[in-house]
């Protein structure tokens, strides 16, 4: 017996209007996005006012929901304006829903616009089925869960508290070092402060022990070629535990990633989007497209892991001191039309691509095999060998690996090419 698809929702990161529409032509049932101020993410690009209104119009065209952050912990100085950004988000924006974690602003929320749906951010660390009633009853429609939480915790979560209450978890993405997210590394080193949405990823950073009466002989705690990487953690992949995610009670598949470029929220969300679909409709016969790993291993990602859905933080950290991310391909470009007279395909330029290039194809809809570049003009439709400038546009005539037969790519297709692109690749031959 199968589930109901309409219980269960994937939930995109949109850190920018790119990226909000990629996360919409790949299958997001609702994305979640910030303003300038007070969303956690203050180095994404994030939207301005107009921006919000717009982007969230044409996610609602789409029959997409979003979600503004208003998640931040505020100091005394983040209150002047804060008010402000509450009633544009409840009042004006068009947003379903917002995020808060700090109660003075929920508060705010329930007051200036109490008609605005209110989910608990995971920054208000919400481990138990008492803190989620204690939020219900305030009057929160979902809270989405502490990253800690193991899977059997959720079982009884959801076991103990009404069944109109929603739980959101995060099933694919970053950890953070610190208890849900609460790190000060960030602000200890250069005074950005964490919980104000500046961190500074302190916890990417290589380091040494110094012996104290020997500071001029810093010892590496363990390296690799490109350094040591002692509070780094590995990235959290519940592809293979869908079943598992559905039948505890999970509502919003949460997938994390606001900084991230538009290709991680397209990749990500194509892969879960038709996982949870598969699932909803044949659980017991649920098996992993071998397809949806290739898709995740080739987006920037440090090494996957189950995160704490079945290890506790005392038995397993999911510490990665062994290396930074894995970088195993790069986005060239992203198509928007076709044009019938010239068999070519219309793309802008996101990475430099070269007249024989095979490339990877990351589709809204369907699978395809790796192309090669066979042709490449400019704007003026003069023939080139490569395409070297930022958000050029190109027209490309690319042709199957499989059959060589000239191949038309739908609007919004990612094209990519296998390898790091910062340490230098090579022309084709």
């Amino acid at each position: 017996m199968g589930y109901d698809r309409s219980r269960f929702e994937i939930l995109s990161p949109a850190g920018n209007p790119d990226k909000l529409r990629a996360a919409v032509a790949y299958g997001a049932d609702a994305v979640y996005l910030s303003g300038q101020s007070y969303g956690l993410r203050a180095f994404s690009d994030n939207f301005n006012e107009e921006e919000m209104r717009s982007g969230i119009a044409y996610a609602h065209e789409h029959g997409v929901k979003c979600y503004v952050t208003l998640n931040v912990m505020p100091t005394e100085e983040d209150l002047t304006g804060l008010e402000h950004a509450v009633k544009f988000v409840g009042l004006e924006s068009g947003a379903d829903a917002v995020l808060v974690s700090d109660p003075g602003v929920f508060t705010m929320v329930r007051t200036l616009c109490p008609d605005l749906e209110i989910h608990i951010s995971t920054q208000a660390s919400v481990t138990n089925s008492a803190a989620c009633n204690f939020w219900a009853a305030q009057g929160a429609k979902r809270i989405v869960l502490a990253r800690e939480v193991s899977l059997e915790q959720i079982r009884k979560i959801r076991a103990a508290i009404p069944s109109d209450v929603e739980l959101e978890c995060f099933i694919h993405g970053a950890m953070c070092v610190s208890y849900s997210g609460r790190c000060l590394l960030s602000n200890y080193f250069t005074g950005r402060r964490s919980n104000g949405g500046a961190c500074a990823q302190p916890c990417r950073w290589g380091y040494y022990v110094v012996e104290e009466k020997r500071p001029d002989k810093p010892l590496p705690v363990e390296e690799d070629k490109r350094g040591t990487y002692i509070f780094g953690s590995r990235d959290i992949c519940m592809i293979d535990h869908v079943p598992e995610l559905l039948e505890a009670g999970i509502n919003s598949f949460k997938i994390e990633g606001r900084i991230k470029g538009a290709y991680y929220a397209a990749a990500v969300t194509k892969v879960y989007r038709e996982a949870v679909d598969l699932c909803c409709s044949d659980p017991e016969n649920y098996k992993v497209d071998p397809r949806w790993k290739e898709i995740l291993d080739k987006v920037v990602h440090r090494d996957y892991d189950t995160g704490f859905f079945f290890d506790a933080p005392c038995d397993d950290a999911k510490i990665d001191p062994d290396k930074s991310y894995n970088k195993p391909a790069f986005v060239v470009g992203v198509t928007t039309g076709f044009d019938k007279n010239t068999g070519c395909n219309i793309v802008t330029q996101k990475n430099k691509l070269f007249k024989g290039d095979t490339l990877n194809v990351l589709m809204p809809e369907g699978y395809m095999a790796p192309v090669v570049v066979s042709e490449l003009y400019d704007e003026e439709m003069n023939p080139v060998n490569d395409c070297p400038h930022p958000e050029m546009k190109f027209y490309m005539k690319a042709v199957s690996s499989e059959d060589g037969s000239v191949v038309e790519l739908p609007p919004m297709t990612f094209i990519s090419r296998d390898g790091d692109k910062d340490f230098g690749i090579p022309a084709p031959n």
